[in-house]
């Protein structure tokens, strides 16, 4: 089916076929065809491809362990999202389509990038804080969320992709973005942090030596895991067993978070080793001031951050958006499917495909974005299952 067919208003495909290998891996659509019907689509992956470029100008330039921090972040986005698409019990989201597009047009090329994006650019803030490295993972976890909040609100409104309606992991939403997004960026980022240190046979965490590939790919697949394991610690125990709201879980986790980082700030503070020996970023070269043209760099990447996503809440036009790609399905009431959670508790919920098109329907848009208001959905969920949209 040609471009201008597939992006024809209205079209449903109850089944999306391949023409061979290659066809699977990558696929190139028209870029004009993608801006006509989702422009605001187009200018975010152009800023999170601008940002991982500025991040990898910062890592190449600086001394250190920024360039293999920048390669692990990579490798660690596409273990998520290729799990996320393979494994059915978390196969919840479905992007629009992007000019280049992978694995069964389900990875567009600025996801892959957008890890670095996130997890570098909220590792070098921590790293002005000095922070011992047990305190170190948490604190980059919650910068990353902050990071994450304006575009999780803004994306999902803006339909460049969609979450299942049903599944009992992320029925309750802030702004309909699942509070566990928040909990997930928060967790698997903390998790690839501590695998990223922990991996390191020197005693300077960030001084140069000899690469190890090993090291790398090994922080890069243990990141998901140990991210997993968090959520039955706090999310599924209360959310799946006392039918708390994910919204509690979250702030839980947010506190916890919070507290272990507030402890190393105190921790670094009395410390005379870590403020006067131990710099965890070796990025400034000698006789440079603390804040570098690569520094400015990255701050400049966040404002445009930023300003993308309050220029489109205040003057973007969400019911012009028109979505292509793979969604949830409408079918009949009643059909469940089960489903395996992390704390070994089965739901159900239903997973199928198909490839249409969805249209954002509503301009209305509060301007707020505090973690602190959320919009409590009555969404009937059960922890015997869930029903398929219909």
């Amino acid at each position: 089916m040609a471009v201008g067919e597939s992006l024809a208003p209205g079209t449903v495909l109850g089944e999306l076929r391949f023409q061979n290998d290659a066809d699977w891996w990558i696929k190139v659509h028209d870029v004009g065809a993608l801006w006509r019907a989702q422009p605001t689509y187009i200018l975010a992956q152009a800023a999170y491809l601008l940002g991982a470029l500025f991040t990898l100008i910062h890592a190449l330039s600086s001394r250190g362990r920024w360039a293999q921090l920048w390669i692990a972040t990579v490798f660690h986005g596409l273990v998520v999202e290729s799990l996320s698409y393979v494994l059915p019990d978390v196969d919840n989201f479905w992007h629009s389509q992007t000019p280049l597009i992978f694995l069964g047009r389900r990875l567009p090329l600025h996801i892959a990038f957008l890890y670095p994006v996130f997890i570098y650019q909220a590792t070098v803030a921590v790293s002005k804080l000095r922070l011992p490295r047990w305190a170190e993972p948490c604190a980059v976890g919650l910068t990353v969320v902050l990071i994450d909040i304006p575009y999780d609100i803004m994306c999902v409104k803006f339909v460049h992709w969609t979450w299942h309606d049903t599944d009992p992991n992320i029925g309750d939403r802030h702004y309909w973005v699942p509070w566990n997004s928040y909990y997930f960026h928060a967790t698997f980022a903390a998790a690839f942090t501590f695998w990223f240190h922990l991996l390191r046979d020197h005693p300077r965490r960030w001084q140069s030596g000899r690469p190890r590939r090993a090291q790398l790919v090994m922080a890069s697949l243990l990141g998901t895991p140990l991210g997993v394991l968090m959520f039955p610690m706090l999310y599924h125990t209360f959310h799946d067993i006392y039918k708390v709201h994910s919204e509690v879980t979250f702030f839980a986790l947010f506190a916890v978070f919070l507290a272990v980082s507030w402890a190393g700030t105190l921790s670094a503070a009395k410390d005379p080793v870590v403020v006067a020996k131990e710099s965890l970023f070796k990025c400034r070269r000698p006789g440079e001031r603390s804040a570098t043209w690569r520094t400015w760099l990255l701050v400049s990447h966040l404002v445009l951050h930023y300003a993308l996503w309050l220029w489109m809440a205040a003057f973007g036009r969400p019911e012009r958006e028109v979505s292509t790609g793979l969604h949830e399905p409408t079918g009949p009431c009643g059909v469940r499917v089960p489903m395996q959670t992390a704390s070994g508790l089965v739901s159900s919920l239903s997973l199928s495909l198909s490839l249409s098109l969805s249209r954002s329907r509503s301009r209305s848009l509060s301007l707020s974005l505090s973690l602190s208001l959320s919009l409590s959905l009555s969404l009937s969920l059960s922890a015997s299952g869930n029903p398929q949209r219909c």
